[in-house]
Formats: structure tokens, C-alpha cells, sequence
């Protein structure tokens, strides 16, 4: 892999660290993903990219549980 040097305001650069440090992921990894996602448009790893994404969130919905009535409830 190579490096690279990019020249960014700094307000953007903290702002994508807070970003990347609260997904989880390394501000290179970020930088690396939305490279790809705007450079590559045919990304058929789409699917498999999201649930990478969603395995590294930590969400729980505590004690509350739902029947599947309410889930489709509108």
C-alpha cells in the first residue's frame, strides 16, 4: 500500500477524527472507504462492506424486546 500526503483544514481533520474514532474504524480506513465508495462505481462488495460496518457497532437494545406485530406496525 502506498502513502500518501494530503493537505486538509484542520477544523475537517479533527472533525474526521472524532467521526472515525466514534465508528470504530481509523481515520485512514475512513479516508480509504469514502475513496472507494466515490471512485469505485461498481463496488459489487457493497453488501458485504455494510455488514462489516454493522459487525463493528455496538448497539443493544437493552431488556426491551418486540413481537413481530409492533416491528410492522406503522
Amino acid at each position: 500500500m502506498k502513502n500518501i500526503t494530503l493537505s486538509i483544514d484542520e477544523d475537517l481533520l479533527q472533525a474526521g477524527r472524532e467521526y472515525a474514532k466514534n465508528h470504530n474504524i481509523s481515520f485512514n480506513a475512513l479516508v480509504r472507504r469514502l475513496i472507494m465508495q466515490t471512485v469505485v462505481t461498481n463496488n459489487n462488495n457493497w453488501l458485504d462492506n455494510t455488514f462489516e460496518l454493522m459487525d463493528t457497532l455496538y448497539v443493544t437494545s437493552g431488556e426491551e424486546t418486540w413481537t413481530r406485530e409492533e416491528l410492522y406496525r406503522v
